[in-house]
């Protein structure tokens, strides 16, 4: 009889000790997963912030000079935004589809000659709204 609480002691203390080390473990991937994962996220959010910076810059350069806009060019635009819909705030969200509104008002006003430009460009940058969010959005989470 002894032999068997010998016996069955044991296999409960080899369960606990394994589940044990498994929870150890799986603590420490965590705290790993955790620590990187802001980090790739806010490098994620920079990359598509920049793509959209870049894209509707483009395409606010173009509208000033052309009256016919590309619909493919404009779907790359929005979606960008839809993917900062699934990632950014919605102040962010708010400044890019306000900068994608901008570029098509521009795209059906009257085409603007080379002299108009410089005065034009220091009226308005359609991208600066955007940009601040987008400043704001990832230094508060770099802070947290």
């Amino acid at each position: 009889m002894e032999l068997t609480y010998v016996a069955t002691a044991a296999g409960l203390f080899g369960s606990a000790a394994g589940g044990l080390a498994a929870v150890r473990k799986w603590s420490r991937q965590w705290r790993k997963f955790l620590v990187r994962h802001p980090s790739r996220s806010h490098r994620g959010r920079e990359k598509l912030y920049k793509r959209f910076i870049e894209e509707g810059s483009r395409l606010y350069a173009d509208a000033l000079v052309n009256e016919r806009a590309e619909i493919s060019q404009l779907v790359n635009l929005y979606s960008l935004v839809g993917r900062m819909r699934l990632v950014s705030s919605a102040v962010v969200i708010e400044a890019a589809e306000n900068a994608g509104l901008l570029i098509l008002e521009t795209y059906l006003s009257p085409n603007r000659t080379f002299p108009d430009l410089p005065a034009l460009l220091k009226e308005m940058d359609p991208l600066r709204d955007f940009a601040q969010a987008c400043r704001r959005e990832l230094q508060e989470a770099a802070q947290n």
